[in-house]
């Protein structure tokens, strides 16, 4: 076979593959998108699926500039549609996530309204209680990584909960805002299928609802964090809070989730924070910030990972009004 022979076929192939990469996400994202109902979107799927078949086989025939026109003609149309697909906030939302936590912050004093205080006592009946509440920020005394497992140790869903020195605590959960009549899907995800939203809540709801009623592994590691870090953290977090509340934003399942948005959060504190795989990884998080020094290095990570699971301390707590405190009982502080 001649080097010209071998190039042009080498160039077919390159472009064949690339065709299928690029139509076969398109198709992705048309199945994901809501505004579509069946059963026109799985016709428009299965035509444009055979029509993507036939427009690739055509590179293989004198004709293929004009398969080729025609399938960047309908790249563009979908490029088009696309950009009009924009995120809301006046979808019908599930009642968890009905509401944005929304924050006004005047000189030391801190409202947030909004706050999530469920009564939850399995995941479909719950007491709906959404609350304002006032703080001092000035008196933020400490803050905590809570990390929630259902899939093994990679996956977990990350909340960041802060502490003051009266006792009272706000716990963080950046989340996907379901419809009322979805459920989650990875894959979904990262096609424009979720908004996002931060849920300002008392820790008897995010973090018992996960502990106590659906039964995931809840682990909480104390941070190591100054006062004005901790105060600049939660700045962020209400500051972000009232940005999504009123510009509202997309979920991506790879990147702009539960974590990578906290991870921006705090390395708008800490500016120097390296980037690492484990904040995709979210559930490595917590060895992360173990290397970084963040939590109690006294004793090596396994150790820590032992003693930071909370849920037989969540399940005696339950419906206490310490819960938060003692779920606390045990965990190593960092000095």
């Amino acid at each position: 076979m001649s080097i010209k022979r071998f190039s042009y076929l080498a160039g077919i192939t390159f472009l064949a593959i690339a065709m299928i990469l690029a139509g076969g996400w398109c198709l992705i994202a048309i199945w994901y998108q809501r505004g579509i109902g069946e059963p026109f979107r799985t016709i428009l799927v299965v035509a444009l699926t055979l029509l993507l078949c036939i427009l690739v086989g055509g590179l293989a025939t004198k004709r293929r500039w004009v398969a080729l026109a025609l399938y960047c003609l309908l790249f563009i149309s979908f490029l088009g549609w696309w950009a009009t697909i924009v995120p809301r906030n006046d979808r019908t939302w599930a009642p968890d996530v009905a509401r944005n936590a929304t924050a006004t912050i005047d000189g030391d004093r801190l409202e947030i309204i909004n706050v999530r205080n469920f009564v939850w006592r399995t995941t479909t009946d719950f007491d709906h209680n959404w609350e304002k509440r006032t703080y001092q920020i000035s008196q933020v005394s400490d803050v905590d990584l809570i990390m929630s497992y259902w899939m093994g140790e990679a996956i977990a869903h990350t909340i960041v909960s802060f502490g003051f020195r009266n006792g009272d605590r706000i716990a963080f959960s950046i989340e996907v805002r379901k419809e009322n009549d979805e459920s989650f899907s990875t894959i979904g995800g990262f096609f424009k299928l979720y908004e996002l939203t931060i849920i300002a809540a008392d820790e008897r709801d995010v973090v018992r609802l996960r502990s106590n009623i659906r039964g995931e592994d809840v682990r909480v590691y104390r941070l190591r964090i100054t006062p004005d870090h901790a105060q600049k953290l939660l700045r962020g977090y209400v500051e972000g809070a009232n940005d999504l509340a009123y510009t509202p934003n997309f979920y991506n399942t790879l990147t702009s989730n539960c974590t990578t948005l906290a991870f921006e959060l705090v390395r708008a504190v800490h500016p120097g924070l390296p980037l690492d795989a484990r904040i995709i990884l979210a559930g490595y998080l917590p060895n992360y910030a173990y290397e970084l020094g963040a939590t109690d290095t006294s004793m090596p990570f396994e150790e820590l990972r032992r003693l930071s699971k909370i849920g037989d301390r969540a399940i005696l707590a339950d419906f206490d009004p310490g819960f938060s405190a003692k779920i606390r009982e045990g965990l190593p502080y960092p000095h």
